[in-house]
């Protein structure tokens, strides 16, 4: 089964019209989206879109063998015209199966916001998912839909949907989840490509044809992370953003509550209501069985308070005590920690304070401090896939 990309834009486009901002500006070249549309095998349209005909040619794909039209959400804006020869277009209701000609069968699912996406199989076999605009299924049952091949979906919006489809076993390591509906939330270009790629997902120029079954080009999820970045850099936005695509998470807050402290208690409250609901939280300064047991990723936030804790256990800010073993029960607790990052099977995004860069403390704790965090930060990434700086917001990717 082929897939040809007509499009893989928002309904409005990418630029959106009369849009000043820095996505829509740089959204040039192989990165300007036409409005998403979906031609399979040459017989089955899913959304019509205006210039639909002009997007095919220029694919080297004709309309003309068009047997049927489905759209997958309400339209906005004038009627679209239907160009000659295709037919009108129309959709399924939810739960009902549609059979062509061609041997290709089309099924309508149910989506927890208004339209209707569609799980299409061809004659061979192969299975491909084709969601609508800011959508995720509605009603999934574990086991009850089969993996898909393919699944074509509003990732940057809705990483949720990709979450469900993987925790009822509909989307696997070997299935190819194209972006579409691609609008200005996220830059295009490589940093699209890098935050789609952390989710195990991929985006392609309007025009492209996939084959549906072909898994060559999935990427590889990163098993390892380490996020670094100074105060207020964005760094725990950039590794929430890494796992919103995955199901059960497992937050590990090593700072503890800190009763009395309010000024804490709302920075706790912030980043708890940015979280997705369906993720578990776990406050606990000990990694290493964490890291040893199997299960579901683990977002560790973060490497500098399980340092805190871990030079308060050792003595490590009494000169006599460090110097009377407790740096070397430091060096052995960092050594335990980044041996269970190496041995461990989970998922894991890390992050940590950089701090080496800035003033120097003026305090002998302070400056074993920041000393012992950039030995930890460096121990860590040595084990890590992936190591990424976040400065002003924006990710640079170090290593991975």
């Amino acid at each position: 089964m082929e897939l040809t990309l007509l499009g893989t834009g928002a309904p409005a486009g990418l630029p959106r019209p009369d849009c000043p901002c820095a996505a829509c500006a740089s959204a040039l070249g192989d990165d300007a989206r036409a409005a998403t549309a979906l031609l399979v095998d040459g017989a089955l349209l899913l959304d019509l879109t205006p210039g639909a005909a002009f997007a095919a040619a220029r694919a080297g794909r004709s309309l003309g063998t068009v047997r049927q039209v489905l759209l997958s959400h309400p339209h906005n804006g004038p009627a679209v015209e239907v160009p000659a020869g295709v037919p009108q277009p129309g959709r399924v209701p939810d739960g009902r199966e549609l059979a062509l000609l061609t041997g290709h069968r089309v099924r309508a699912v149910a989506m927890d916001t208004p339209g209707t996406g569609y799980a299409v199989t061809g004659p061979d076999g192969q299975r491909l998912l084709y969601l609508p605009p800011g959508g995720a299924p509605a009603g999934l049952e574990n086991g009850a839909v089969g993996m898909y091949d393919m699944v074509v979906a509003d990732v940057v919006a809705r990483p949720d949907a990709l979450a469900k489809l993987r925790a009822v076993g509909a989307v696997g390591p070997t299935t190819d989840v194209i972006a579409v509906h691609l609008d200005h939330d996220a830059p295009p270009g490589a940093e699209l490509r890098r935050r789609l790629a952390a989710a195990g997902a991929r985006a392609v120029p309007d025009g492209t044809t996939l084959v549906v079954g072909a898994y060559e080009d999935v990427p590889d999820v990163p098993r390892r992370t380490l996020v670094l970045g100074g105060a207020r850099s964005g760094k725990s936005v950039e590794a929430e953003r890494r796992l919103e695509a995955f199901p059960d998470v497992l937050y590990v807050a090593t700072g503890g509550t800190r009763g009395g402290d309010n000024e804490w208690a709302a920075r706790v409250a912030l980043h708890r209501e940015r979280r997705p609901g369906s993720w578990r939280t776990a406050e606990t300064c000990d990694l290493v069985p964490l890291l040893a047991e199997g299960g579901a990723p683990l977002l560790i936030d973060c490497l500098s308070l399980w340092l805190t804790d871990a030079m308060d256990s050792v003595g490590a800010w009494d000169d006599a005590v460090w110097a009377d073993g407790g740096e070397k029960a430091l060096r052995e607790r960092v050594r335990e920690l980044t041996q269970a990052v190496r041995a461990t099977r989970r998922t894991v995004v890390a992050v940590s304070n950089e701090v080496g860069s800035g003033i120097v403390p003026a305090t002998a704790s302070g400056r074993r401090y920041r000393d012992e965090l950039g030995r930890l930060n460096a121990a860590f990434a040595g084990e890590c896939e992936q190591v990424v700086l976040v400065v002003a917001g924006q990710a640079v990717v170090l290593r991975g």
